[in-house]
């Protein structure tokens, strides 16, 4: 275990900075138990790609990223049993070399495995991450370590937790035989990709809309299972599509302070970028995992139940419509589906949703990007849930309404960390303690 002095964390995108007296870099088990031991107050930090601040924020921090081993596999049960800082690219490519899957990944694989758990991290047409674990060794605010396992009681509020409860020492993670997708992308009109929504997530294996505001259009990725052996002919779109990114970078440059060229500037980039039709194969994670993530974006992303998306979005595309709305969306809107769990904290507590992610291309200006408050106004509106990584404003009051299961939530977390160890400023706020 090392140990730095006085310094200032700083979040992915540089627009977090805290101070701190102590950070530790930790290896192994019994250096996590000794740190959470002996420190008044701690936060845990992976990558640091949260939009909210949850990961600093107190005087000692954690730093887990050298704590990512993988510790054992079980070919029978298709189980591996890793360290809370290995990444997502790690873990996912070991499995993969097994033959294996974790049916339902999210978009990128830079983060923590424990980050991700921690803050409900999800794919799309499948249960959110933490659904797959099969036990957890956690160290206990006072620095003893509990195992829980899949169907004791505490199982349910652990997996979506927030790192509040206690720390993510090794995960055990269920996985299933690999498959292979075949993939196809095009560009289809709001009237068409809403409609029976039902029944094309039970169709397809694979589902996302990628929606533009101020275009009428979502960009419609399906996923078929298909032998791996199956010829396809691939249709990659043209080569200037790997230019998107830097060409949103130029025309978003200004839209904080020209908020209506985001509509203009939303139109190119759909004709430029989302106007293609594209075909092609691979494994679930070859065939729809960026493993990448651009360091200029700032994310909110809200929750809905799938009966209610409907009209949540005819109400969303008319206000952000208004000219008189300075909510002028950068895209893609990220849309995807998420199967009802019984987990106290996930945005699926049983219910099927849908997920709605919102983007600011200026991560510097994002304070300022009207949109995240359109957006949250009109989800918490219909009852809908916030991401816990990522950006909203609502708190306490709210959560009560929004999660059924918030005190019991709460109640234990009060008695699982009775001085509040795990909380920084942020997080006292979100759990209205004083």
């Amino acid at each position: 275990m090392t140990r730095k002095e006085k310094g200032v964390w700083v979040s992915w995108n540089e627009n977090i900075q805290h101070k701190y007296k102590n950070l530790y870099t930790v290896q192994t088990e019994k250096e996590l138990q000794e740190v959470v031991e002996k420190s008044e107050k701690l936060r845990i930090f992976g990558n640091k790609q949260s939009s909210a601040d949850i990961s600093a924020g107190l005087e000692t921090l954690v730093d887990i990223r050298n704590y990512n081993k993988i510790l054992s596999y079980d070919d029978t049960k298709l189980q591996i049993t890793v360290e809370a800082g290995i990444t997502l690219e790690t873990l996912i490519e070991a499995i993969e070399n097994k033959g294996w899957c974790i049916p339902c990944l999210p978009d990128i694989n830079t983060v923590t495995l424990g980050g991700a758990l921690a803050t409900g991290t999800h794919g799309t047409s499948g249960k959110i991450l933490a659904q797959y674990v099969q036990s957890f060794r956690i160290v206990l605010a006072d620095g003893t370590l509990k195992e829980v396992i899949d169907g004791d009681e505490l199982m349910d509020a652990l997996r979506v937790s927030m790192g509040v409860l206690g720390v993510f020492s090794t995960i055990t993670i269920a996985c299933e035989p690999n498959y292979t997708l075949h993939v196809k992308e095009a560009p289809q009109k709001d009237a068409i990709w809403t409609k029976n929504l039902k029944e094309k997530i039970d169709q397809y294996d694979f589902l996302r809309v990628l929606w533009m505001p101020h275009t009428d259009k979502g960009y419609v990725i399906t996923g078929d299972k298909i032998a791996p052996e199956k010829n396809i002919i691939e249709k990659n779109g043209p080569s200037y599509l790997k230019y998107r990114r830097d060409v949103s970078k130029i025309l978003y440059k200004h839209t904080h302070t020209y908020p209506w060229f985001t509509s203009v500037a939303n139109k190119i980039l759909a004709l430029a970028f989302f106007n293609s039709k594209k075909e092609h194969k691979g494994s679930l994670y070859q065939a729809t995992v960026t493993k990448s993530r651009g360091s200029t974006l700032e994310l909110a992303e809200w929750t809905i139940a799938l009966d209610d998306f409907q009209k949540v979005f005819e109400e969303l595309k008319a206000e952000i419509n208004k000219w008189s709305n300075k909510s002028f969306i950068h895209i893609p809107m990220d849309v995807r589906f998420i199967k009802a769990d019984n987990s106290w904290l996930s945005y699926a507590y049983k219910q099927d949703t849908v997920t709605v992610g919102c983007v600011s291309r200026n991560a510097q200006t994002a304070d300022s990007y009207e949109a995240f408050k359109t957006v949250e106004n009109i989800f918490i509106k219909h009852g809908g849930r916030p991401h816990w990584g990522k950006r909203f404003k609502a708190r306490d009051p709210e959560m009560e309404q929004l999660y059924p299961k918030w005190n019991d939530f709460k109640n234990l977390r009060k008695k699982l960390d009775p001085n509040n160890k795990f909380l920084n400023t942020y997080l006292k706020e979100l759990f209205d303690e004083k």
